[in-house]
């Protein structure tokens, strides 16, 4: 199974980006827009993502943990026969850090993923930032 592991430092304060991240059907909004170019809850534990590229997927939401400010989703469909990943938002002296992990299969699809959870990360951070400033 592929593991792809990335992070990124914000200046925004960890309450401030958690309040986002967890806003699970508002990611396109608050989080990434333009990575992700729209979001919509599909039931209460479910959402439909459509990507700035045109690809759109279906993740369950399996956990949205404020103590541990951390969401984790499982995608359903599309090319990977396997899905699962999490994001964490971890304070820390210059704001916080975003730490997005995923496993998958196909291992061919780790690369496509990777660039992709670096742009989601370059969103979020231009985003995110901004309304920090």
């Amino acid at each position: 199974m592929a593991s792809i592991h990335r992070e990124i430092g914000l200046a925004a304060r960890a309450e401030e980006v958690w309040d986002a991240v967890r806003d699970v059907g508002n990611i396109h909004q608050r989080v990434c827009p333009g990575f992700v170019a729209d979001c919509r809850m599909d039931g209460p534990e479910a959402r439909v993502v459509t990507f700035g590229n045109g690809m759109v997927v279906k993740e369950l939401i399996i956990d949205v943990n404020d103590k541990a400010r951390r969401v984790a989703w499982s995608a359903v469909g599309g090319r990977a026969t396997h899905y699962n990943a999490s994001m964490q938002i971890i304070p820390d002296a210059d704001g916080c850090r975003a730490v997005w992990i995923a496993d998958l299969l196909p291992h061919d699809l780790a690369g496509p993923i990777a660039g992709m959870i670096e742009q989601g990360l370059a969103a979020m951070k231009i985003t995110l930032d901004r309304k920090a400033a």
